[in-house]
């Protein structure tokens, strides 16, 4: 970035002028007006830290007012693609928003002036991705507020005792109009909201509701169902606190609830470390999910005691033909193993995975040939 000096009275760009680049006041003050009837019309005196052009250069439109130094003035120069990138990685309802908002004002100068309102259709234009994503909020909310939204369990086996041993908790959504909604779509629209925490106290509820059901259809020993846990819910204080107190009210065990937390919330060492002391002293389980996925980094296991540890499926997926393969899984599942954990492993899709597993001493599999996910009431079914 460069630097400007304007000097008192000095124009800094004219109404119609092209916008290539705002500036940024670090010294001195500047006005902004217009014409009106021929007169000149104020519409605000800026001063160290304000913006001042950034319109012209976010909707590539003409300069629609006169800057001029009100004294010695010092200016950071910000170019358009400076900008554009800074804008560019904002949430795109953001965008949307801004976009809005400069129409609105342009509209308003265009009448002030007694011009016709500028056509900002190329320019200016409602984001459809983003008044689409603010649409699936709402109804995402609403889909919450009248439980509409689904839980399925994918089954758990427990390969030394051949059986069913758990499920893994998977929230699911179907859409009034657009049927099923892919879980990475609004788990990561409520991720940017705070949707994600109510979204993650219904799945503990729906998940503690489905372990009574199957208590009473009289499913002994009793499956532990794994929950997945948001980065947000795990910054929220209380969340054990409450697991703990909704596990007390079912009168379940804390054996009956596993959270699974990813690799990447793993970063924040303080607060998983904090998280599995609470859950080791209640006797509530952690697992490390999806690791292998490219935020592996061997000091999660050394300085993080999880009870299970979850190697993704692209570690498996060529141990049928590819021996570098099977020898990376072995490794992998020895040190697991090593560390006193239990080593699960997804993506189990044929016999022959399923039998490099039990030679391996691998404890859990996960995977289409163990089960796709379904509803609670086909697990209740025994289907």
């Amino acid at each position: 970035m460069s630097r400007r000096v304007l000097r008192r009275g000095e124009v800094l760009f004219c109404e119609h002028d092209s916008g290539k680049v705002a500036y940024l006041i670090e010294q001195g003050s500047v006005r902004v007006s217009i014409r009106r009837e021929g007169e000149p019309l104020v519409l605000a005196d800026l001063s160290s830290g304000d913006l001042v052009g950034e319109m012209a250069v976010i909707d590539d439109a003409p300069r629609t007012a006169t800057a001029t130094a009100l004294e010695d003035t010092l200016l950071l120069v910000i170019d358009r693609e400076h900008l554009a990138e800074r804008i560019a990685q904002t949430d795109p309802v953001v965008r949307a928003l801004l976009g809005g908002q400069l129409k609105r004002y342009r509209s308003m100068l265009a009448a002030v002036q007694g011009l016709e309102a500028p056509d900002a259709g190329a320019k200016v234009h409602e984001d459809v991705a983003a008044i689409a994503k603010i649409r699936l909020e709402s109804q995402l909310r609403e889909a919450l507020e009248r439980r509409e939204l689904e839980m399925h369990l994918q089954p758990l086996f427990e390969i030394p005792q051949q059986r069913v041993a758990g499920y893994e908790a998977l929230i699911r959504w179907r859409h009034p109009e657009r049927g099923p909604i892919s879980p990475a779509e609004f788990i990561a629209l409520a991720e940017e909201t705070s949707l994600i925490v109510p979204v993650g106290e219904y799945m503990l509820h729906e998940a503690i509701a489905a372990l009574v059901a199957m208590r009473k259809r009289g499913m002994e020993p009793l499956p532990f169902v794994s929950i997945n846990v948001s980065p947000r819910q795990l910054r929220e204080a209380r969340l054990i606190e409450q697991l703990l107190v909704w596990l007390k009210e079912a009168d379940l065990p804390t054996s009956a609830v596993k959270l699974e937390i990813t690799e990447s919330q793993v970063l924040d060492y303080g607060l998983v470390s904090e998280l599995l002391g609470k859950c080791r002293a209640h006797g509530i389980r952690v697992a490390l999910d999806d690791f292998g996925t490219g935020f592996s980094n061997l000091s999660h296991l050394r300085e993080l005691a999880f009870d299970t540890v979850k190697i993704d499926q692209a570690f498996v997926r060529d141990i049928e033909t590819a021996p570098r393969a099977i020898a990376m899984l072995e490794a992998i599942v020895a040190l697991v193993q090593a560390i006193g954990a239990d080593a699960l492993v997804e993506g189990i899709e044929s016999q022959t995975q399923l039998d490099v597993l039990q030679r391996l001493g691998c404890r859990y599999a996960q995977g289409y040939l163990i089960g796709k996910p379904i509803p609670l009431a086909q697990v209740l079914e025994g289907r």
